[in-house]
């Protein structure tokens, strides 16, 4: 299944739009899926790669760099150069690429042997931040006044990525991790299914803009594509430009990229114009489709480093069978 994700994907994309009708009154399970994903990815997790992460900071400020001054400038210059006098579809682009980092980028770069502990830093980190970026922002590039649900967004953290989290890890403490070789395998292939489900019924809330089809929407479509690369490349480019090692790369890849769309389409339904919701909708429309292709391009860049390695085991393993043998 890790093999195929970067394909599965994409089609789970498809089959949510197709399936629409059906998959969308279950858009209430995807935070149960979430927390789910995020305990059984944090298996892996210590309390001591959290120590680790927080005493060399550098990624982290790196990342919510990227993620709030870096990319909102460029999605707010790209919305002015192409939609001059639509205060709403800017206001929307902006918005797309305020956001918080997507809590599904956990997975993701669990897949791709990414840095779980920057990953999770980051997502409690932006997460946390938020309610305060997301707006500051607004107001300061577009003068809108947003107010957030503060409270309401920590209570569904709390629950969805923090307790599941703070279980794994206490789960690997008290197990000495081994509960990492005895259990995760065991959930991994559920946490697949559980990342095709999300991708599906996530896929079903774009379905009704897809409708109301015109030019304009191909030209915010084009616009929200081009950003949302920009974002995942930046990450790639920022970690081999310092020189970070592989797990760092992929974590700040998939969490310079990927976005909470889910947050960005409550807030932009509950305070902004109807206009203002469809960039941030398209944003889901294209998220896992970057995450696929750039899976792709993470495989082929440490293909040589996986090949080695797995060289290096199998030579292992030779070499450990020969000592074990019995003489005949």
């Amino acid at each position: 299944m890790e093999k195929w994700t970067p394909l599965i994907a994409p089609g789970s994309l498809v089959l949510g739009i197709l399936l629409a009708r059906w998959l969308s009154p279950y858009i209430g399970l995807v935070p149960w899926i979430f927390a789910f994903m995020t305990f059984a990815g944090s298996l892996g997790s210590s309390f001591n790669d959290l120590k680790r992460v927080l005493a060399r900071p550098l990624p982290l400020l790196m990342s919510l760099l990227l993620l709030h001054v870096w990319m909102p400038l460029v999605g707010w210059a790209a919305g002015s150069l192409f939609f001059p006098s639509d205060i709403y579809t800017i206001t929307g682009i902006l918005l797309a690429f305020t956001i918080p980092t997507g809590i599904i980028s956990f997975m993701w770069v669990s897949i791709f042997k990414g840095n779980i502990a920057v990953t999770l830093s980051l997502i409690l980190i932006d997460t946390f931040l938020s309610p305060f970026i997301v707006p500051y922002t607004l107001k300061v590039v577009v003068g809108a006044d947003v107010q957030i649900d503060t409270l309401g967004m920590m209570a569904g953290l709390l629950w969805m990525v923090v307790l599941p989290s703070l279980l794994g890890m206490l789960l690997n403490y008290l197990t000495k991790g081994q509960i990492k070789n005895g259990l995760g395998p065991l959930l991994a292939p559920f946490s697949k299914i559980g990342l095709i489900a999300v991708i599906s019924i996530n896929g079903s809330v774009v379905a009704p803009f897809m409708l109301d089809f015109d030019w304009k929407l191909v030209q915010i479509a084009m616009v929200i594509l081009l950003v949302a690369a920009s974002g995942y490349l930046f990450g790639l480019l920022a970690a081999r430009l310092c020189k970070w090692d592989r797990g760092i790369t992929v974590a700040m890849t998939f969490n310079c990229g990927m976005r909470n769309i889910s947050a960005g389409t409550v807030l932009a339904m509950t305070y902004f114009a109807p206009a203002v919701v469809l960039p941030v909708i398209l944003g889901s429309l294209f998220q896992q489709i970057l995450a696929s292709s750039y899976a792709k391009l993470l495989r082929f860049i440490y293909r040589k480093q996986d090949q080695a390695a797995l060289t290096s085991e199998i030579s292992s393993y030779k070499a450990g069978h020969r000592r074990n043998r019995p003489d005949v």
